[in-house]
């Protein structure tokens, strides 16, 4: 799938997708609480995104049964919504699409239950930071790799482990698009040179371990976990590339 160039009017549909799944994913942040299902929250995603007029991206995509990925503790992504009860003290990612008029949006952010532990909200905050480390560099006529590059710097220099598995995207009419986004240079990729241009879109979103890079996929064929046992934490925005800056698509307009 070539990169495709957004116009005017696309960016401005992708807004509108964008702010419904930054809504949902904070919506659903704001709503956990010890005792809640993981299914409860994805019912809370589910009910926004489709009385907003939209469709849950994730919904039957590939197979996925939920409308979102809620991945807990050592979970990175693709957690399936069902009866875990949260606790106080776990990290709960929330991971969210919304489709509608044509576009997609993207989003997910790492959310604490209550009280957490000193390490987790340290990674928290290093992987918050290192999103928005790789979107400053998202600029008109920058290299793909400055964005990567900036991503992995910032968290491989404070110790953390960064998933290669799996990485950020393209995102438009489909929800995955080229160019792949990963969260660190990937030596010897022609990708990494594309010069990024006005009207590209894409998703940022870095998935950071406490301990080491190695994951492992689960029986269920979707939930990924760290090999190693430790958090995991996950942050990403959809952006679009624009003459005055990189444009964050996916913010949330709850109070």
């Amino acid at each position: 799938m070539s990169i495709t160039i957004k116009s005017k009017t696309d960016l401005e549909k992708m807004r509108v997708a964008g702010r419904i799944a930054g809504n949902a994913r904070d919506l659903a942040g704001r709503s956990l609480e010890p005792g809640m299902t993981t299914k409860d929250i994805d019912k809370i995603i589910h009910d926004y995104i489709v009385g907003q007029g939209a469709v849950p991206s994730f919904l039957g995509y590939g197979g996925f049964p939920g409308s979102a990925c809620i991945s807990v503790n050592d979970e990175v992504i693709h957690g399936i919504p069902g009866s875990r009860k949260i606790k106080t003290g776990d990290i709960v990612s929330i991971d969210v699409g919304a489709y509608i008029d044509g576009f997609h949006g993207d989003t997910c952010a790492t959310f604490p239950v209550g009280k957490i532990s000193e390490e987790a909200q340290a990674l928290l905050d290093v992987t918050k930071a290192s999103l928005y480390e790789g979107i400053a560099k998202a600029v008109a006529g920058a290299r793909l790799e400055e964005v990567c590059g900036a991503v992995e710097q910032y968290c491989a220099s404070r110790g953390y482990g960064i998933v290669r598995e799996y990485c950020g995207h393209g995102i438009g009419r489909h929800l995955h698009e080229s160019p792949e986004v990963p969260n660190y240079v990937q030596r010897g990729s022609k990708d990494m040179h594309i010069k990024l241009q006005q009207g590209m879109c894409i998703c940022i979103e870095p998935m950071i371990n406490v301990k080491g890079d190695a994951i492992r996929v689960c029986k269920d064929g979707w939930t990924v976990r760290t090999k190693s046992g430790s958090l995991s934490a996950h942050f990403e925005h959809a952006i679009a590339i624009t003459s005055s800056g990189p444009v964050i698509l996916t913010e949330s307009e709850l109070d």
